[in-house]
């Protein structure tokens, strides 16, 4: 008897956590979730039965990503480095469970001498101040068992000339992502830390050039390619369903930084 109480209670906890782990009905808000990592991890979610909602600060973006998304999708445009717009968002999305910030404009990369405070600034309005504001204003909404999950690079891990500012970012969410896991548990924080990835952010680089920087750093991986956008998001599903993983930074870049 006691055998068959101790397996019940066993089969029962695994039905629970199966189903506190599968995205199926839940509802998640994408900040930056029409293009790149967002947009490739939203498409990923709704197959699995989630309702997304996407953020961007352009329309056409918005309307673009709904185009490939299920109908039951939505899609809102918000400046992300609004505090007010950011807090507005929250208040009328109401209450969801898990939040994805992605949100970042094309690379502006330059060397130290020829680098202006008010651009270094603006870089870090949208990727740090609003994945911050984001933590604030979207954390009260989440249902238990929701998370949060941020974006960094493997440019904090292994900096290169010209990187001063972006290598900066990435540390500074790595931190962030440690001090909410602790400030908002049970909230589960957690960052995804990328590597090369094909995605549009390096799209202010000449076709060409950009191709073969693409060529050059894949044929240098462990994995002899550079990673797409459904790599990544991978990893966001991982950590969205992953229900014993927080204060984590997830690296996932091909083997970049053993090389």
């Amino acid at each position: 008897m006691g055998n068959f109480v101790c397996q019940k209670t066993n089969n029962m906890a695994e039905k629970t956590a199966q189903t506190n782990s599968s995205l199926a009905g839940k509802r998640i808000v994408l900040l930056g979730g029409t293009s790149g990592f967002g947009l490739a991890t939203a498409q990923a979610a709704a197959s699995l039965g989630a309702e997304v909602v996407v953020v961007s600060s352009r329309q056409q973006k918005v309307d673009q990503a709904l185009a490939t998304l299920p109908s039951a999708s939505k899609g809102i445009v918000v400046d992300l480095t609004d505090e007010q717009q950011i807090k507005t968002f929250f208040k009328q999305t109401g209450e969801f469970d898990h939040l994805v910030f992605t949100a970042g404009e094309s690379l502006q990369l330059g060397e130290l001498a020829s680098l202006k405070q008010d651009d270094a600034k603006r870089f870090f309005n949208l990727r740090y101040f609003g994945a911050l504001m984001a933590a604030k204003y979207g954390s009260p909404f989440i249902r238990k068992g929701g998370s949060i999950t941020l974006t960094t690079g493997t440019v904090g891990l292994r900096p290169m000339k010209g990187w001063a500012v972006a290598a900066s970012i990435t540390c500074a969410i790595e931190g962030l992502t440690r001090a909410l896991a602790v400030e908002l548990a049970p909230i589960r924080v957690n960052a995804v830390c990328a590597g090369v990835t094909r995605t549009e952010l390096w799209n202010n680089i000449p076709e060409a050039d950009r191709e073969a920087m693409f060529s050059n750093f894949g044929s240098q991986l462990l994995t002899g390619r550079i990673g797409e956008a459904a790599d990544i998001a991978e990893a966001f599903l991982y950590l969205m369903k992953g229900n014993f993983s927080t204060g984590q930074v997830m690296v996932v870049d091909g083997g970049g930084v053993l090389v």
